[in-house]
């Protein structure tokens, strides 16, 4: 995975959030949040992960994205 990635990654996951009806609202603010902070390169991996863990359970796609977008992060130095 490349840094040249994370664009699509990000569009995937918000294309996972327009499309995923059963979060809470609070959630969906944390995942929109975290998509405009990838965006901006202003997050660190761990709270990525942190995410991805949390939504395992009931979201395994969205988890698996955004283990995707931490990993790619980590490699980016960031």
């Amino acid at each position: 995975m490349s840094a040249a990635e994370l664009p699509q990654l990000l569009r995937r996951l918000h294309a996972e959030l327009q499309h995923t009806a059963s979060l809470d609202a609070e959630s969906r603010d944390l995942l929109n949040l975290l998509a405009r902070d990838l965006a901006k390169f202003e997050t660190q991996g761990s709270t990525t992960r942190e995410l991805a863990v949390r939504f395992e359970a009931d979201h395994p796609a969205m988890a698996s994205t955004l283990r995707q977008i931490a990993d790619l992060l980590g490699k980016a130095g960031i």
